[in-house]
C-alpha cells in the first residue's frame, strides 16, 4: 500500500497554509513543514520559545545555537523576523493572534479531541507544556501524524483514551495514507494516497469516516 512519506506530509499540509497566515509549528513532524512553504507566499512562523519569522532550516556548519525554535532545532530567521520573551510569545498565543498552529498527535476524537501529550509511559514528558495553549489558542488546529501505531492501531478513535490536551480543537488531520476534516458529523475524507480506496481506509481506520473529496483547481 502506498504512503505519504514524511516530506510529503509536510508539503501537503504547507499547500493549504494561505497567504498572510501566522503559524505555529509544533515539535517533532511538523515543524518538517518550514521547509515545502510555497515561495512566494509570505507566510509568519511563531513558535513559543519566543521567535517570529522564522525560516526553513540552515545548511549544515550555518547553525547558530542561540536560534532554535521550542524543540531545540535550529532554525534560520528571515527578515524582519524577532526573537522575544516566552511571556510575550505565550500572549500572542493566548489572545488568539495565531491563524494556524500545527501539531503531532497520539490520538485524535471523531469530536476532535486532541491527546497529544501522554501515554501511560514512564519515558513521556510528564507535563502537557505549551501545546494545550496553541491548540484553543490558534484559530485553526492541525494535526499531522501518521495513520497508525507501531501495533497497527489507528489514531483516529472515536474517543480518546489518552489524557486530552484539548477538547474539540481539531479541524484537520493529515495523516501518511489520508486528509480527513474534522466535522459535526464526525470524520470526513477529503483526500486519499494514490491507490487506496475508502473501505481499506475504513477498515484500518476502526471509525466510521464520510468521503467528499476536496474540489481541485482547474
Amino acid at each position: 500500500m502506498n504512503k505519504f512519506d514524511r516530506k510529503q506530509m509536510a508539503a501537503r499540509v504547507a499547500q493549504d497554509i494561505p497567504e498572510g497566515a501566522y503559524v505555529n509549528l509544533g515539535i517533532g513532524l511538523p515543524t518538517l513543514v518550514a521547509d515545502y512553504l510555497p515561495k512566494g507566499r509570505e507566510i509568519i512562523l511563531h513558535s513559543e520559545n519566543g521567535v517570529l519569522g522564522i525560516g526553513p532550516r540552515p545548511a549544515k556548519g550555518e547553525e547558530d545555537a542561540d536560534l532554535i525554535n521550542a524543540g531545540k532545532e535550529p532554525v534560520t530567521l528571515l527578515t524582519g523576523g524577532a526573537f522575544f520573551h516566552h511571556a510575550d510569545s505565550f500572549g500572542m498565543i493566548r489572545g488568539r493572534h495565531l491563524d494556524f498552529c500545527v501539531l503531532g498527535a497520539f490520538q485524535v476524537s471523531a469530536a476532535g479531541d486532541l491527546a497529544n501529550w501522554h501515554t501511560g509511559a514512564p519515558e513521556a514528558i510528564p507535563a502537557v507544556g505549551g501545546a494545550m495553549d496553541l491548540a484553543v489558542g490558534a484559530k485553526q488546529v492541525l494535526v499531522m501524524m501518521e495513520h497508525l501505531t507501531r501495533e497497527g492501531q489507528s489514531k483516529l478513535v472515536e474517543r480518546c483514551s489518552y489524557p486530552l490536551t484539548a477538547a474539540r480543537c481539531v479541524n484537520r488531520v493529515y495523516t501518511d495514507l489520508a486528509v480527513i476534516d474534522v466535522t459535526p458529523e464526525g470524520f470526513c475524507v477529503i483526500e486519499m494516497v494514490e491507490g487506496l480506496d475508502l473501505e481499506t481506509l475504513q477498515r484500518l481506520s476502526g471509525v466510521p469516516l464520510k468521503y467528499q473529496p476536496a474540489a481541485r483547481a482547474a
